[in-house]
């Protein structure tokens, strides 16, 4: 992997969908602003050639994709395991070396975010083992899980992402932090960064307003406050020391640097994006563009 500057286009698919005419104005705003790679989303019905040619036509490479589950009783480990198996094949197709793995959209988690609501041990087991069995099947296809964090999922408190690292270990799991993610759930990303160096192949910079900090003391549930406007914020226009987490990055990291900024809260989503990516010229330098 080269290190570049990468964008998830979340704010354009978020409500509108993951469709070919939608990806199609994300790319064209980020190709004109300077982004090179996106976070890989391949449409369904598309092949992995097709999807490099679209791609391209826009002057933009793949980048690190994620694969998520609820990790929790409602899934079906065969469909699970089958699933995961055929998203490694494409990303490897796609001529990726790993993965973001993330716990996503657990009800109790959705309805009371970032505080690690409901928790459960037999369903924290249940899903360290289902990560772990994902794992393998992502390894056996040459492809590196990168753990995810992600509010309204099993794991999110840095307690619960500290567990399941060290319970998985390095040869399974390694460490693919979203900063703003760690940070409303009252993480420290930088810390977790120190902690996990030898493990970090790819990382979401994300910043956060402080408006519903400390998410104890805030009132809604996940979607509510974060299609406010004020949870996240473009890189450097929040409360994160985003200067301390690239800092902590080792010296021989070679991931991207996704931006991902879930809702803009400057401008639309263009303008969002312009902001994110000057910030990015400016902190990071001169940054490989292929």
């Amino acid at each position: 992997m080269t290190r570049r500057i990468a964008a998830n286009p979340i704010p354009w698919w978020s409500q509108a969908g993951k469709t070919r005419e939608v990806f199609e104005d994300a790319f064209s705003a980020l190709r004109d602003i300077g982004f090179t790679a996106v976070k890989t989303d391949v449409p369904d019905g598309m092949g992995t050639g097709e999807y490099l040619d679209w791609l391209g036509g826009f002057g933009l490479e793949p980048s690190t994709g994620l694969f998520s589950s609820p990790l929790d009783d409602t899934v079906q480990v065969p469909q699970l395991l089958d699933r995961a198996r055929r998203f490694a094949a494409q990303q490897a197709a796609l001529g990726l070396d790993r993965t973001m793995l993330s716990s996503m959209s657990v009800p109790e988690r959705m309805q009371r975010p970032a505080v690690g609501a409901a928790f459960d041990q037999g369903r924290f087991d249940r899903a360290v083992d289902l990560a772990g069995r994902v794992c393998e099947v992502l390894l056996a296809e040459g492809v590196r899980p990168l753990h995810h964090s992600h509010v309204g999922g099993v794991f999110e408190t840095e307690g619960e992402v500290t567990a399941l690292l060290d319970t998985l270990g390095p040869d399974l799991l390694g460490f693919g932090p979203d900063t703003g993610h760690l940070a409303w759930a009252g993480a420290d990303p930088v810390a977790l960064l120190r902690r996990y160096a030898d493990r970090t192949g790819g990382i979401h910079l994300k910043d956060v307003h402080a408006d519903h900090l400390p998410a104890q003391d805030a009132t809604g549930d996940y979607r509510t406050l974060s299609r406010s406007g004020r949870v996240w914020a473009e890189p450097g226009r929040g409360v994160l020391d985003l200067g301390a987490v690239l800092a902590a990055l080792p010296e021989d990291y070679d991931g991207d640097y996704t931006i991902e900024v879930d809702v803009p809260s400057a401008g639309d989503v263009v303008e969002s994006h312009r902001i994110s990516f000057a910030w990015a010229r400016e902190v990071l330098g001169p940054v490989s563009a292929t």
